[in-house]
């Protein structure tokens, strides 16, 4: 499980205030990112795929260091950039509120389309904002005929600071077509028991001088890669480059 490295800025959740173990500068995390499309549209251009040109603008968050070398190399069976299940996973099925107010089925509403789902809360100050910015950034690079094809879904393990308002509000920073789902806190646990991922603690004494409202979450940190074939095909962890999702996009599009 992932834990946030620094106390939770209980002020908003914005994802460029980050704790002083993870801090990047905003100078800085805009050239990161300016440098991690840069060169990413360049290998994608070489594969013969689309360039930039959808999603959210991925150079307002915070993102890791552009990818590692000129290419994503595969690291699990089947050509993923991820861990593969042993056996056949279909599509979760549990169901939350969207930040509309909406009930939100998770299985119905994203059947035959390919799916990112990730858990964790706005406050957090790493994996979090990290993840949700390469996820932006994958989706800009491999162009808008992919990235119209795949659903990125963000669910808060922290719902009583994540309000519908602070998630949407947070999401539409990365990108606006991003889901953000709530709910009860059993709602939540059932999802996550429902994706295979432990369930997410909340560490209200994370320091002795903690305030109200100022606590971590311990949560998972993997993206559940789901195809259009409506299985489970990978699991990214943490250390997952945006050039590695750009390299599976198109086949968890086209569930390959």
């Amino acid at each position: 499980m992932a834990r946030c490295s620094v106390r939770c800025d209980p002020g908003g959740g914005d994802p460029l205030r980050r704790g002083p173990s993870t801090t990047r500068t905003a100078a800085a995390t805009f050239a990161s990112v300016v440098a991690a499309i840069t060169a990413l549209a360049a290998i994608t251009a070489l594969a013969g795929c689309a360039g930039p040109g959808a999603g959210g603008d991925a150079t307002a968050a915070v993102v890791r260091d552009a990818p590692r070398g000129p290419s994503a190399t595969a690291t699990a069976a089947g050509d993923w950039h991820g861990s593969v299940p042993r056996i056949e996973v279909p599509r979760p099925s549990f169901e939350l509120t969207d930040t509309a107010g909406r009930r939100f089925d998770f299985a119905r509403d994203t059947a035959r389309r390919a799916t990112l789902l990730f858990f964790g809360y706005t406050h957090c100050p790493d994996v979090c904002p990290t993840t949700m910015a390469d996820l932006a950034a994958a989706r800009r690079v491999v162009g808008r005929r992919i990235a119209d094809r795949v659903t990125v879904v963000f669910v808060t393990t922290d719902p009583a600071r994540d309000t519908p308002a602070v998630l949407r509000h947070w999401l539409d920073q990365f990108d606006a077509s991003f889901v953000g789902l709530t709910g009860t806190p059993a709602q939540l646990a059932a999802a996550q028991q429902a994706v295979g991922v432990p369930v997410a603690l909340t560490d209200q004494a994370a320091s002795p001088d903690a305030t109200p409202g100022d606590y971590l979450v311990s949560h998972a940190s993997q993206v559940l890669g789901v195809g259009s074939d409506d299985r489970v095909h990978v699991r990214y962890f943490a250390d997952t480059t945006v050039a590695e999702y750009v390299a599976d996009l198109p086949r968890l599009a086209a569930a390959l």
